[in-house]
């Protein structure tokens, strides 16, 4: 496999949110805000690319008993240091977000990705597909935070949008409105998926 399709499987046809449902803890308890998705995905991202590629060049030392605890202990690793980063230099996204930081260690979506393929293939195909996973997790909770923001306050990354005259749906950035944007974002793409089927 090449390591363009390797990358962008993760992007659109294996999206880890919105076709896998991978990762539903974080995507539905820190998406009221756009930048809090964005935030969540680069770190998500940080952590399942370095893990992946370090998870691949160690996959014919680690003895296949303890993978599982080994695999933790690298991504903690990680998680670790973005945790520290974050705490350091974005202080207040890092309250914000809050216990979903270190919680990214047992992330489905990073410990599927280093049990099912960088533990069985090359580093830089490891480092193409942690890359496109993130990138289609940060791509999916800012997504679902944009629409939250923009239902629940007017606003996408802070920026008002709908006029000061606007009412906001306050359920949306309440925890059923990310249930409530999920569903209607995984039925457009599934109604879109069905009308390009139907046209072919």
């Amino acid at each position: 496999m090449s390591l363009i399709t390797q990358f962008t499987k993760g992007i659109g046809r294996e999206n880890p949110v919105f076709r896998l449902l991978l990762g539903m803890c974080p995507t539905l308890a820190v998406t009221t805000e756009a930048v809090n998705g964005l935030a969540m995905g680069l770190a998500t991202t940080f952590v399942l690319v370095c893990a992946n590629v370090v998870i691949s060049l160690l996959r014919n030392v680690i003895p296949s008993k303890v993978r599982i605890p080994c695999f933790i202990v690298i991504i903690a690793t990680f998680v670790t240091v973005v945790d520290l980063v974050m705490n350091g230099f974005v202080h207040d996204l890092h309250k914000t977000l809050g216990v979903f930081i270190p919680l990214i260690v047992v992330n489905c979506v990073i410990l599927g990705r280093a049990e099912a393929y960088a533990s069985k293939n090359g580093s830089m195909l490891a480092l193409a597909d942690g890359l496109g996973m993130g990138l289609g997790f940060t791509l999916s909770l800012t997504i679902l935070g944009a629409v939250r923001e923009l239902f629940g306050n007017g606003s996408v990354f802070g920026m008002e949008l709908l006029g000061s005259g606007y009412h906001p749906v306050i359920i949306m950035i309440l925890p059923p409105g990310a249930f409530i944007s999920l569903g209607l974002i995984l039925a457009a793409i599934n109604h879109y998926g069905k009308l390009r089927a139907d046209s072919a």
